[in-house]
């Protein structure tokens, strides 16, 4: 896999809010992203049973909740740490960030409503996972490439990729928002083996430079072949030496070297 292919194929850009705040109201305007982590120590895990045991939750109260807007859950593939899930959830506004927490109470009253149902459900549903958790809070960037239903409905593999703006001195927004979406339109938007493309900016959380990017596969094999397929559709587009060398320094003064990459596996079964 070369260098210059890849770092091409990861770009991405930590934006202002306000960069968004004109698009359509069925976009989400702030998705969390909660880290939770598996109770190593369970006995006799069943994967069906998890599954069931948090669908309960999704069809009484996620589902139920206006406020939010989607959710879903991805497994640990090639991680650091093989304990980890990952909870994502999307909201029309910080606002709903904060009544859907009231509501989930509401909902959750009404679904268990004799207090010794309600303790019995939760304490089935918390021995799964450990005590700790993080939370970081995004806000989604532009040129989305959305998941088709059909393939929503499919476990799928998602390269999770994080990395650092520079704050160059010389660099402009107008100037990134042309570069990203000439990429975005003649690469990503081409290329048929991705099946999603979405691209986050730090919101809140521990670090204000940090931009993510989340691309969906329908296999490990299919993530290996987009590599090749995004080099010929980049070359294509940049169809001289010149061309590609001139793009590539345009954008990478956008960003830091360093990025982390991080495979997960989605769970259909679990998302609004």
């Amino acid at each position: 896999m070369k260098t210059v292919n890849i770092k091409v194929l990861l770009l991405l850009l930590l934006i202002p809010i306000s960069i968004f705040s004109q698009e359509e109201n069925k976009r989400p305007k702030f998705i969390t992203v909660t880290t939770g982590y598996w109770n190593m120590d369970y006995e006799n895990f069943d994967k069906e049973k998890w599954i069931a045991t948090e669908k309960e939750f999704l069809d009484n109260v996620t589902k139920k909740n206006e406020y939010v807007l989607g959710a879903s859950v991805y497994l640990h593939r090639f991680t650091p740490d093989n304990s980890e899930i990952i909870f994502v959830t999307a909201y029309p506004s910080w606002e709903a960030i904060e009544k859907s927490s009231l509501r989930n109470e509401e909902l959750i009253k009404s679904a268990w409503s004799n207090e010794a149902d309600r303790k019995e459900y939760f304490k089935k549903r918390n021995a799964y996972y450990a005590h700790t958790h993080s939370d970081e809070i995004y806000v989604p960037i532009g040129n989305a490439k959305p998941i088709k239903l059909e393939d929503a409905k499919k476990e799928l593999v998602w390269l999770a990729v994080k990395g650092h703006f520079a704050y160059p001195e010389e660099g402009t927004k107008e100037e990134f928002l042309k570069l990203n979406k000439e990429f975005i339109d003649n690469v990503i938007m081409k290329n048929d083996l991705i099946k999603g493309y979405y691209q986050h900016g730090h919101a809140w959380g521990s670090d204000k430079t940090e931009f993510s990017r989340a691309v969906a596969f329908e296999s490990m094999d299919d993530l290996d072949k987009s590599y090749k397929k995004s080099d010929e559709l980049f070359k294509a587009h940049w169809n001289t030496e010149e061309k590609r060398k001139e793009f590539r320094k345009k954008m990478g003064k956008y960003f830091t070297p360093n990025h982390g990459d991080f495979i997960y596996t989605s769970v259909p079964e679990l998302s609004k």
